[in-house]
């Protein structure tokens, strides 16, 4: 059928032979290649021909491209060539010939810290090229990391990344991504930075070094809460000889808050490098032999003559060690008043009291009434939501509504929601304790699921049924009310047109695929579904895809009815002849 002509990968792109199939993704499949005149391997990824037809993919394709071009780094697949062929989009970049982090993991279950130490440092050196040049790869993960024989890691799949290059779309952010991997500013929704590529490369340490990801669940929607509000496990829990130092490095890399993770890749991969440094030295003969019992009387010139076979970070262990001997052999009547349990809680208490009688009398600024209020905000749905409207984000409005206008009128949004949900009976908590109590609210909190877990086309499609549904009657008006402002939230969010483009693009990339596999029932099916959740959608791109899938349907070949399968076989068989 001509609607599948470009589907199925050429036999030959520019000067490059097409050959097996060893990747595909969202954005694209992903083919070894020859070049006809250099007999060099390289990897060729293709614009599936569905996504070719939209202008917004191709123009994201090129960007993916302008992302690689920016990068030069031992440890960033590489771009060679790019063109357009017959309608084919495709771009050409460096093969390795390895494994994937994850192939290793599966195989290997856990990998040890001074290996992932070293896999770490290099995935910092990637992140920094990227970071440098304006990119978040918003999607690091152990699938995206290929691991060559020598040991070399290269950061491939930078489409995420690219889907959301636009101004709009960044502000704004998205979720998509791998949950177990996701930070949580990414997993609300939020801006992005460069801490969200540090929380994620965390979480890949985390699985290298325990086989297990910080958060597991068995639906998105419980790993994502997991990563806004739970508590992994410190991973020296699983691995008894992790050096204290890398544990830390990775707890706080997992930090919630973006501001507590390190301020870049480079400052990380120093840290990391200080690991091996203080391992080398803990372990090293002159340091065990200050670290025996009678290590306390070891004078300063001997700590001195035992520093100087140390380098770099021996120096500040001389100094350091000769200060505390020094302190412990002299003394004085103000270190023994400071080593006095009691006085130190009586000095903090005085500390923490005048400090919140500071805080609480004088006028706090615009910006710490906007994080006071953001702090209220971040804390499950709770009554105190209104305080923050009525104390911060409302004053703020209305003493400079320019000033403010962009950042509170969102929360005020989410607050006008909650309040909705509780008139109508179906807040968080009372949902989690009774559970729906009609049909409104049963469709309600399926909306609320989805809206949770990113998936807004469909809380979009159960909203707008319920909406038309539900009568005006003061009996069901909360009901209709919460159904209309959940909807107009949805429709104002820019995540819900990249969200319903990637889900249609790749639903029908896969019934392409069936197609081509001659497994045309499920390839039906998938084409019915879309036609069914998108033909009212007033869109023009999406009604493009929408008539395609018509198309695509009406051209498929008929079945043969079994009769007449039966009367051609018999009429084949020699006993008929």
């Amino acid at each position: 059928m001509n609607t599948h002509e470009h589907e199925a990968a050429p036999d030959r792109l520019g000067e490059y032979l097409i050959g097996k199939k060893i990747g595909a993704g969202g954005m694209g499949s992903v083919y070894l290649a020859t070049n006809v005149h250099t007999d060099q391997q390289v990897a060729i990824k293709i614009l599936p021909g569905v996504l070719a037809r939209e202008a917004g993919f191709v123009e994201r394709f090129h960007r993916e491209i302008e992302a690689l071009k920016k990068m030069h780094n031992p440890y960033v697949i590489e771009f060679y060539d790019s063109g357009v062929e017959n309608e084919i989009y495709y771009y050409v970049m460096e093969y390795v010939d390895g494994e994937t982090l994850t192939k290793r993991l599966r195989r290997e279950k856990r990998i040890d810290w001074k290996t992932v130490v070293d896999i770490s440092i290099q995935i910092c050196s990637a992140l920094k090229a990227a970071h440098d040049a304006g990119i978040i790869h918003r999607d690091l993960k152990p699938s995206n990391l290929m691991l060559k024989d020598d040991g070399t890691v290269k950061l491939a799949d930078f489409g995420v990344a690219q889907l959301f290059a636009t101004e709009k779309l960044t502000v704004t952010g998205g979720i998509i991504g791998t949950a177990e991997y996701m930070s949580p500013e990414q997993a609300e929704g939020k801006r992005v930075s460069r801490q969200s590529d540090l929380y994620s490369l965390g979480a890949v340490m985390y699985v290298m070094l325990t086989g297990r990801p910080p958060f597991s669940g068995k639906t998105m929607l419980a790993i994502i809460q997991k990563q806004r509000y739970g508590q992994f496990d410190r991973p020296g829990r699983y691995v008894d000889d992790l050096p204290i130092w890398l544990e830390e490095i990775v707890c706080q890399l997992l930090e919630k808050d973006p501001q507590k993770r390190f301020p870049d890749a480079y400052v990380l991969s120093r840290r990391l490098q200080d690991v091996l440094n203080k391992y080398e030295m803990s372990t090293s003969e002159d340091t065990y032999a200050l670290s025996g019992t009678n290590a306390a009387s070891v004078t300063p010139t001997v700590v001195q003559s035992a520093s100087e076979h140390v380098a770099g970070t021996g120096t500040l262990m001389q100094g350091l060690m000769r200060a505390q001997l020094e302190s412990e052999s002299t003394g004085s009547r103000l270190s023994r008043l400071f080593d006095n349990t009691w006085f130190l809680v009586g000095i903090l208490t005085v500390l923490l009291l005048g400090g919140y009688y500071w805080f609480q009398e004088r006028e706090l600024s615009p910006q710490e009434m906007f994080t006071q209020a953001k702090i209220i905000l971040q804390q499950p749905e709770n009554p105190e939501w209104y305080t923050a409207r009525d104390k911060y984000l409302l004053p703020l409005l209305e003493a400079d509504p320019d000033q403010w206008k962009t950042n509170v009128e969102p929360e005020l949004k989410k607050i006008k929601t909650y309040e909705i949900r509780s008139r109508a009976g179906i807040t968080a908590k009372r949902r989690s304790r009774t559970g729906p109590q009609n049909e409104p609210q049963r469709f309600i909190t399926l909306a609320q699921h989805y809206m949770e877990t990113g998936n807004l086309v469909q809380a979009e499609i159960i909203l707008s049924a319920l909406v038309d549904v539900l009568p005006e009657k003061p009996d069901q008006k909360e009901m209709r009310d919460l159904a209309l402002q959940m909807l107009n939230d949805i429709r104002e969010d820019p995540r819900n047109k990249a969200e319903r483009f990637i889900m249609l693009t790749q639903s029908m990339a896969k019934a392409d695929a069936l197609v081509n596999e001659k497994n045309y029932k499920e390839a039906a099916a998938v084409w019915k579904a879309l036609i069914v959740l998108y033909e009212q959608e007033q869109n023009e791109q999406v009604q493009k895809i929408v008539n395609l899938a018509k198309e695509n349907l009406a051209n498929l070949p008929k079945p043969v009815p079994a009769e007449q399968a039966t009367t051609d076989s018999q009429k084949a068989s020699p006993e008929n002849e």
